[in-house]
């Protein structure tokens, strides 16, 4: 069983910035890849970067949703099992809980989980 903990929200002006840090444990399992997904009140959760990671972790890739480029940026240290989302520019409508997610995959049966953070808020006054 991994634990996700996520930290770094709170009040923030708008046009300020802000990093969200995001630490993975327990799991025995390899990570694939870490997160961070958002929800607006009254709205659903929606997908927000991701930083996958190499079998040889020396290689990954970034994703951030094409209508958060040039703001959001996201960034992964695996040998900490840590993903960091740095948000620039921020505004109103950024505020959201920001989930946390870690997907494991078990490197004999190739088995995949998901865990999630309880979140951490954000929010964002004009």
């Amino acid at each position: 069983q991994a634990q996700v903990m996520e930290s770094g929200g709170g009040l923030v002006q708008a046009g300020g910035s802000l990093t969200l840090s995001c630490v993975a444990s327990g799991s025995s399992s390899s990570i694939k890849s870490m997160g961070w997904y958002r929800q607006a009140p009254g709205m659903q959760r929606e997908l927000v970067a991701v930083v996958t990671f190499s079998s040889d972790f020396r290689h990954g890739s970034t994703y951030v949703t094409d209508s958060l480029k040039g703001r959001f940026a996201i960034s992964g240290d695996n040998a900490k099992n840590t993903v960091y989302l740095r948000v620039n520019s921020l505004e109103p409508e950024d505020t959201a809980v920001y989930y946390c997610y870690v997907e494991t995959i078990d490197a004999i049966t190739l088995y995949e989980r998901m865990y999630w953070g309880r979140g951490t808020q954000v929010t964002v006054s004009s």
